[in-house]
């Protein structure tokens, strides 16, 4: 349960919890649990607080403003933050495992280094967010919109990223293992070095996609559009490309041991 002093000090006014936290640097904050949805926390200094299980996007107010907000190593662990305006914010190191962000707003928003497996990211605009070193395992990203995202480095693995819009995104040396990219839109999406072992790319567009060295292995790629791809140096064995367009892709290098080629062949 939330410190009832802390949580009286961030309800009041910005500028006591400024003095307050400004005056007691030694204090973590522990507002788990609150119900702070209708506050405008925008710009404020929520660094290292505990939101655990907070209530930032009670039906009956309006989401939480937490743009431009310093949330760096805050703990928000099951957090509601349904359409939050975290837009701007600084999350990185933050713990955000199955916290809901669904149709959150977190554009620009840095979050190197966060944690956010199992979270809900339903409908949630993540474009052009730094997600270097994100912790995505399993989380619900179906519809989000991470075009232009940075996610070097992230892991992905049994993630849901169907429908998603990934335009332009950098993905290079992501771990998408198993990860669900059935009829997603990767157009000019960088994956070199990426490990999309058993991921499920169903209709995928990957048309000018760049999966040079990437690890393919038993990927399901039936009916994606491959058109104009880089996939030199490629690890394809095992792969399944029945019916997907390989036109004009470059597959030099590649191993496409035991792959199920786009006629249906089985390449030796």
């Amino acid at each position: 349960m939330a410190n009832i002093e802390h949580l009286n000090l961030v309800k009041a006014n910005k500028l006591k919890w400024i003095e307050w936290r400004k005056n007691n640097p030694q204090i973590e904050p522990d507002l788990s649990e609150a119900l702070l949805s209708g506050l405008n926390l925008l710009d404020a200094d929520l660094q290292a607080v505990n939101l655990n299980k907070a209530d930032l996007s009670n039906s009956l107010l309006p989401a939480v403003n937490l743009s431009n907000a310093n949330l760096s190593s805050a703990n928000l662990h099951s957090a509601l933050l349904v359409k939050a305006n975290l837009s701007n914010a600084n999350l990185s190191l933050a713990n955000l495992s199955a916290a809901n962000l669904k149709e959150a707003d977190l554009i620009d928003a840095n979050l190197i280094g966060v944690n956010l497996s199992k979270a809900n990211l339903k409908g949630a605009d993540l474009s052009n967010a730094n997600l270097i070193g994100a912790n995505l395992s399993e989380a619900n990203l179906k519809a989000a919109d991470l075009s232009g995202a940075k996610l070097t480095r992230a892991n992905l693995s049994h993630g849901n990223l169907r429908t998603a819009n990934l335009i332009g995104a950098d993905f290079s040396k992501a771990n998408f293992y198993e990860a669900e990219l059935m009829d997603a839109y990767l157009y000019k999406v960088d994956f070199q070095e990426a490990n999309l072992s058993q991921a499920h790319l169903i209709g995928a567009y990957l048309f000018r996609a760049n999966m040079s060295f990437c690890e393919l292995s038993n990927v399901d790629l039936r009916w994606t559009n491959l058109s104009k791809v880089n996939l030199t140096g490629a690890n394809l064995r095992g792969a399944n490309l029945r019916g997907a367009n390989l036109e004009k892709s470059i597959l030099t290098g590649a191993n496409l041991e035991g792959a199920v080629m786009p006629d249906g062949s089985v390449h030796q």
